[in-house]
């Protein structure tokens, strides 16, 4: 019998490309976005432009939820057609529980899902699901795949500069003590989230043109150290200063390959309008 092809599946705080966007074996379960009593689907019927303009004009924190475990199961009742088994590539466990929603959703449609967690969100998922595609090429089993993508996690790196402490702090993800430091004594943190798939305070400096020299210098660290093939810039609305910083990319590392692209609305949610980011992968 000839194995069916993996079915990929994720969720909408991955950096969907153009490419997996019209992949026929990708497959993007949205988390919600909650404002007062109106829920949205991210991706779906709230983009970010109308994201930020709802966050401007009522002031309210928006609230995120993961998938219903019955979405996944949905979907994967219809994938049991065509697919032996999936792979799911999700958020952070530590920051949502959107993998579990996925393994609940897999055991109500008895279908056979191996998921992965990528310990961080946005394009460090896209770049998994990228290996795990090749790999799958290569003729890997589907559980051998999600086995080396699990370990790839580690190799992922990233530095985020907040476009609203405010915002991240009511959103229930930066303690009290760090909040205060940045709003009180104007410090810009720079955010990053770690191996264990947790948000922490990585450093602290006084501006944000500080605290992007600093990023570079990081970047020039693991340059020196690793073999990185691209770097992402993550922008919430702020394509100027996200050009801005590819050029100063451009000019120390003129090898590097240079993404840029918007973060999600369930990331803007809780980062904010003004947000930048640089991810990468450790080769």
């Amino acid at each position: 019998m000839t194995e069916k092809k993996i079915a990929w599946i994720t969720d909408s705080t991955a950096y969907i490309t153009e490419e997996l966007r019209n992949h026929p074996d990708v497959y993007v379960i949205p988390l919600s976005i909650t404002f007062g009593n109106d829920t949205f689907d991210d991706g779906i019927d709230l983009s970010t432009d109308q994201l930020y303009e709802r966050i401007r004009s009522s002031k309210e924190i928006p609230k995120t939820s993961q998938p219903p475990a019955g979405k996944f199961a949905e979907l994967f009742a219809q994938l049991k057609e065509s697919y032996d088994c999936g792979i799911a590539v999700h958020i952070s466990g530590k920051l949502s529980g959107t993998i579990n929603s996925c393994l609940s959703g897999a055991e109500m449609a008895g279908f056979p899902v191996e998921a992965v967690d990528s310990k961080s969100m946005s394009y460090a998922i896209t770049t998994l699901i990228y290996k795990g595609m090749a790999l799958e090429n290569d003729g890997l089993h589907a559980s051998k795949i999600a086995e080396k993508l699990q370990e790839e996690t580690v190799k992922s790196e990233n530095y985020i500069l907040l476009g609203s402490l405010d915002q991240f702090y009511k959103g229930g993800r930066m303690s009290g003590t760090a909040y205060l430091l940045g709003s009180l004594l104007k410090i810009k943190p720079i955010i990053q989230i770690n191996t264990n798939g947790e948000f922490e305070l990585f450093d602290k400096v006084r501006s944000e043109k500080k605290a992007v020299k600093r990023m570079l210098e990081l970047l020039g660290e693991s340059y020196k150290k690793q073999s990185i093939f691209q770097v992402q810039i993550l922008h919430g609305n702020v394509l100027d200063k996200a050009n801005e910083l590819a050029s100063e990319i451009k000019a120390l590392f003129p090898k590097l390959d240079i993404f840029i692209g918007e973060i999600s609305s369930t990331i803007a949610a809780h980062a904010g309008e003004g947000t930048l980011a640089m991810i990468w992968h450790n080769e």
